[in-house]
């Protein structure tokens, strides 16, 4: 056998997923008796909400292939739930709607079916550049920067683009941000649309985390450019489903072309996504009073518990956005390198190896986030709690405090503390 060889050389060298990957480490930790606080996997701790398991229930016996576009009544509902947050003129349906098993699946079809160059942002997620480099694809990453929340602006964009023009390009887009816990305004997003138009530049705008704008106040950026974006969502994230696997594209009709070929690659891979799951993904997407009030209870004990790790750093010294949406922090400790190079950790992956080994907590370094190696940047997911007994002990009506939070969330406010006390 010719082994390691005969790798695609796209893949040769490639490694797991760094959130898949330290999840599944600390789930090793944990098996072999060690104590672990896992902030590392962004996964939700809220239960999938009654009625949509309900719906699952009712639905478990449908066994038949489903259309590759996803199932029409599903199709139909993600539509009505987007027209409902994109305001204007625009008018969607089921028909420009893709459905598959993870908006992951679509991300990576995506850039598959289209030729061009992935722009990124630095910090963005882990899984966008691994993607671009499977199937060949450039990557071209945009630095941006702490003091301004980590976010694009028009003239990074602008910039970019004049070096050469009309170069085909696919921005993704993610907000709020997976790792930073930041978002865009109304005003944001405009100003960055009326760059990436001139440009005609592709948006995915990834809005996993829309629902879980801490004031339920998320705007999409198909408001102001609706002609060339796609709106990415999913069950993962404020639906707690994220290992149902059901992700969703809402295309314009502008971008018909785009939604055929990534149809054909579908027909040809995943060929549909689980029956049951998409019955069930109906009712969740049908947003009805229980839906809004479990998404209500999730924004608010998230702003808190990020609110409350948000100060616990600070008071420690370490430099970190507040959090604006989704479960991430984003602290970074150039501010303690010194003292942290005596202790002999050399940078971020250092730091995260060591805390993990003397503290039990489980962060990762900004380095997989598309930072640069040895930066002090990491990323902190602060999901290590039992998020039915939460929901369970949430009373709108009533302020959310540190006594709660303690008896709520111990292990997040537990994880932060040693935290703080080992960079200290």
């Amino acid at each position: 056998m010719h082994g390691r060889a005969s790798l695609n050389l796209q893949v040769r060298g490639l490694s797991p997923s760094a959130t898949v990957a330290i999840n599944e480490r600390s789930n090793d930790l944990l098996a072999a008796g060690r104590e672990v606080f896992k902030l590392g996997l962004g996964q939700s701790p809220f239960p999938v909400p009654d009625s949509v398991v309900e719906a699952l229930r009712a639905h478990a016996t449908r066994k038949e292939y489903m259309p590759v576009r996803g199932l029409p009544a599903l199709r139909e509902a993600v539509a009505a739930y987007h027209q409902r947050g994109v305001a204007g003129e625009r008018e969607y349906s089921g028909d420009h709607v893709l459905v598959a098993p993870g908006s992951k699946e679509l991300m990576f079809i995506t850039q598959l079916a289209f030729y061009g160059d992935l722009v990124l942002p630095s910090p963005a997620w882990v899984s966008y550049s691994p993607q671009a480099r499977i199937i060949g694809r450039q990557v071209v990453w945009l630095p941006t920067r702490a003091d301004n929340g980590w976010k694009l602006t028009p003239a990074d964009v602008d910039g970019l683009c004049r070096r050469d023009a009309g170069r085909p390009r696919v921005l993704i887009l993610n907000y709020p941000s997976n790792p930073t816990g930041q978002t865009y305004d109304a005003d944001e997003l405009a100003a960055l649309a009326e760059v990436l138009r001139a440009h005609e530049v592709l948006v995915v705008s990834d809005e996993i985390y829309g629902e879980l704008h801490h004031d339920g106040a998320h705007t999409s950026i198909a408001r102001f450019y609706p002609e060339g974006t796609i709106i990415s969502s999913g069950l993962s994230k404020w639906c707690g489903a994220g290992g149902w696997r059901l992700g969703t594209f809402l295309f314009p009709r502008e971008l018909q072309w785009l939604q055929q070929a990534m149809i054909a690659v579908a027909s040809e891979t995943y060929t549909s996504t689980s029956a049951p799951i998409q019955c069930a993904a109906v009712t969740a997407f049908g947003f009805g009073p229980d839906i809004a009030a479990y998404v209500a209870h999730e924004q608010a004990i998230l702003k808190a518990l990020g609110g409350w790790c948000h100060r616990r750093l600070l008071a420690g010294g370490v430099a970190c956005a507040a959090p604006q949406g989704g479960f991430y922090l984003f602290p970074d400790f150039s501010g303690q390198a010194d003292a942290l190079r005596r202790r002999g950790i050399a940078g971020g992956e250092a730091l995260c190896e060591r805390l993990l080994e003397e503290t039990g907590v489980a962060i990762l370094p900004g380095s997989d986030f598309g930072r640069p190696f040895g930066d002090w940047t990491a990323r902190l997911a602060y999901v290590d709690f039992d998020g039915a007994a939460a929901l369970a002990g949430h009373d709108p009506a009533a302020t959310i405090d540190e006594a709660w939070l303690r008896r709520h969330a111990p292990r997040v406010l537990t994880a932060i503390d040693r935290l703080a006390a080992f960079v200290a």
